[in-house]
């Protein structure tokens, strides 16, 4: 994320997720955030407040564990870039919006707590998993076997 394109924000789901997925299979979840500000304004010392609303859209195993954790009135902490989307209306009207592409969605742990709970590791053949952690799996596996020292000295703990 270096191409300046970056946006942070931290707010409550005014929707559950809605999980789709496309033709060839990606899954897809898109949810609705609000953000809050709150502010005195500093002539009449009265405390003011505005609702900025984001449409957020996930991919892949984010999208399927964003639609499994969260519902709606969840506070969440979101990552990502704004992109722009445009399509054309029922009635022929050229329409778009901007949303949110989120690389990371995370519970926000100011007024909660969460039980974390890992998924299981898949590899690039089985259609889940990062290139590194299936590699990373199959080379501590051939150490576990050898007893040798090329993964570390991590033993049975996981690199993450």
């Amino acid at each position: 994320m270096s191409n300046g394109n970056n946006v942070n924000i931290v707010g409550n789901l005014t929707r559950d997720p809605e999980l789709r997925f496309t033709p060839s299979g990606q899954a897809t979840a898109s949810f609705g955030v609000a953000v809050n500000r709150r502010w005195q304004n500093r002539q009449s010392q009265e405390w003011e407040e505005a609702t900025s609303f984001f449409d957020v859209v996930c991919w892949g195993q984010l999208a399927e564990n964003s639609a499994q954790s969260l519902t709606r009135g969840s506070r969440v902490v979101i990552s990502g870039r704004l992109d722009q989307r445009s399509w054309e209306s029922n009635e022929g009207e050229k329409r778009s919006k901007i949303e949110i592409t989120a690389d990371e969605v995370a519970p926000s742990l100011r007024w909660a707590t969460v039980q974390i709970t890992r998924n299981e590791r898949r590899s690039p053949e089985d259609g889940g998993g990062s290139a590194v952690a299936w590699r990373w799996q199959q080379l501590s596996a051939c150490c576990q076997r050898a007893r040798c020292r090329t993964a570390g000295s991590y033993g049975d703990e996981e690199p993450f």
